[in-house]
């Protein structure tokens, strides 16, 4: 039976790492925020995001696979950041578009750009978002082990929304084929998911996406609007225990926990605290996201860089 975090299983010396980031790095809304605006000349985005936060979660993929030359580009981009590392949402056509079957080409195609980063040691997690309508029912069960046996050779991760997966037998039919389950943070609405720290295979993964009650479910709300959040201190404290007792599982290798309230980097500035509270000692904020979010990082007792 697949374990919820800090309830059964024989407990080691040490935790595995918690690896703290954000979902995305090229928003436009960050110019002037986290990044200067205009900016430099050679200003590399993902280079300065990845000395800020070990992990980020590639947006990109999900709406389409990236390039093993894109993927590279990703690699040489980040080499001197040593333990940075990246997740990556799958394809949207393995998760979304499931009134057609995939083809053979598609899951090639959508593996290529993977490996690169896989075979490079720096992809924690493949994440399969599922939306909030992929109830728990045999069909959606069957597409899913598809999805499993067609990417087994990632470590794959699955996010569902709806509260009719929240059964014992869903998570240990993921535990016993090694996919791990995305603990999320989202506007809670009928039926929806809640908060949680489950562990099903060694990579242990968290997903927070705000808390925009007003904007989440109404119809013409853009993307921006539905994760326009910034989590307080008070809010973020007992996810920091569900990532902690993550960590202390036997089996568990690490644990990513990714932001993904975007809007103006905020996300930035909730992933510096999270760090911070967990004790992590070397963790400061750039001048100019100082400037625009001084009080919550001094909240959070987070320096400005020098």
């Amino acid at each position: 039976m697949a374990r919820k975090a800090g309830i059964t299983g024989k407990r080691r010396a040490s935790s595995a790492p918690i690896r703290v980031g954000v979902a995305g790095w090229d928003y436009a809304d960050w110019k002037g925020i986290l990044y200067p605006n205009p900016l430099p000349r050679g200003f590399d985005r993902l280079g300065f995001l990845a000395r800020l936060v070990p992990v980020i979660e590639v947006n990109s993929s999900f709406y389409g696979p990236p390039t093993a030359k894109t993927a590279r580009r990703w690699l040489k981009r980040v080499e001197e950041v040593e333990d940075f590392r990246f997740a990556a949402k799958l394809w949207q056509r393995f998760s979304h578009q499931r009134r057609t079957p995939w083809t053979r080409e598609e899951v090639a195609e959508t593996k290529r750009g993977l490996r690169v980063l896989l075979r490079a040691g720096r992809l924690d997690a493949l994440v399969a978002q599922f939306p909030w309508s992929f109830r728990n029912v045999d069909e959606n069960r069957e597409w899913l082990d598809d999805v499993r046996r067609a990417f087994e050779e990632f470590p794959l991760v699955v996010e569902v929304r709806h509260a009719s997966w929240n059964e014992p037998d869903v998570f240990r039919w993921l535990q016993e084929r090694g996919v791990g389950f995305v603990n999320v943070d989202q506007p809670r609405f009928k039926r929806s998911i809640g908060p949680s720290a489950h562990a099903t295979s060694h990579v242990g993964y968290i997903r927070v996406h705000g808390r925009n009650y007003s904007d989440w479910f109404r119809k013409n709300a853009g993307r921006d609007a539905r994760y326009d959040y910034l989590y307080s201190v008070e809010e973020l404290h007992p996810w920091v225990a569900r990532a902690k007792e993550i960590a202390s599982e036997p089996d568990i290798e690490s644990v990513d926990v990714v932001f993904n309230n975007h809007y103006h980097a905020q996300a930035v500035v909730n992933a510096l605290q999270f760090q911070k509270l967990l004790g992590q000692e070397e963790v400061s904020a750039p001048p100019l996201l100082a400037e625009h979010f001084g009080e919550a990082l001094s909240e959070a007792g987070i320096p400005v860089q020098g």
